[in-house]
């Protein structure tokens, strides 16, 4: 590095098809997983707009230590294959360093390839050594998590105001949520930020399947993520997301999840979860009479 500036770059190679490694890479929710470079950090997003102008302000957090502040902005953003933002990290107030962070990324055989340059400028220190291993550690950690992710997708003849409507309102979401045949029996409902929903979802022989959503950020009528516990207050399955994009007089809905672990993702693919997952996406178009 010489006065301040460097240049970084970071290749992988992905298992996972590039549709889906963009998910990982531009969602916020995913990234939240993946982001951090160990187990001791989290990371929580406060704003998330992930569109081109838009701006993220997440925390990176460490007990016992300040929180490190990261606002970014979408300069831009070419779905599957290349994304360009700037970033800004903060420690107590203190501009730490800024960046423009480029990702690349092609199908490559049955996965992708990912290559991500970084121009980097420090400021209150010499920070190289800590994008190095935070870049490389985070990127590691998107490669299990790419390889973990299911994507749902549906385009909806609906403006998006009522897709989102229906999706947001406490009296409708329970209305249409789940498979075919499926029906839900709710016992609490806040869908705000840092609200919850505790339901049981009742399948058609009777089995009841108790779930429990928590959500961490509602962006109106753009994106929400949440986490699917196993029954209320029970073991975390998925983190998940639900976006919603103007396409034309329609909305094209997005729904995500990045599963805890590799084998519960296999166990959902095996049970038929993209199936039940698009029969969920049918219901809310019949619903909201967009079928």
């Amino acid at each position: 590095m010489r006065n301040g500036f460097a240049t970084l770059s970071f290749e992988r190679q992905i298992a996972a098809p590039v549709a889906t490694l963009w998910q990982a890479w531009t969602a916020p929710a995913a990234r939240a997983v993946w982001a951090a470079p160990s187990p001791a950090v989290t990371v929580e997003f406060l704003e998330a707009d992930t569109r081109i102008g838009g701006r993220e302000i997440s925390l990176c957090k460490v007990e016992g230590q300040p929180d490190i502040r990261c606002e970014a902005g979408w300069l831009d953003l070419q779905p599957a294959q290349r994304s360009v933002a700037y970033e800004v990290i903060s420690t107590a107030g203190v501009v730490q360093s800024t960046a423009l962070v480029t990702a690349e990324m092609a199908a490559e055989g049955e996965g992708s390839r990912l290559t991500v340059t970084v121009q980097l400028s420090s400021l209150a220190a010499d920070m190289e050594a800590g994008y190095r291993q935070g870049f490389n550690a985070g990127l590691d950690n998107l490669a299990g998590v790419a390889d973990r992710t299911m994507i749902l997708q549906r385009r909806i003849r609906a403006r998006r105001a009522k897709v989102w409507r229906a999706w947001t309102s406490p009296e409708t979401l329970p209305q249409w949520w789940g498979p075919d045949g499926f029906s839900c029996r709710t016992q609490r409902i806040d869908l705000r930020t840092g609200g919850e929903w505790v339901f049981d979802m009742i399948a058609p022989d009777g089995t009841v399947f108790p779930n429990h959503h928590l959500y961490h950020l509602i962006h109106p009528k753009d994106r929400l993520h949440y986490a699917l516990l196993w029954g209320e207050n029970g073991p975390k399955h998925a983190d998940a997301w639900a976006a919603f994009e103007d396409d034309g007089d329609a909305t094209r809905v997005t729904l995500g999840m990045v599963f805890s672990t590799k084998a519960e993702f296999q166990e959902a693919k095996g049970f038929g979860a993209v199936e039940l997952g698009q029969q969920t996406l049918g219901k809310l178009a019949r619903f909201i009479g967009a079928d």
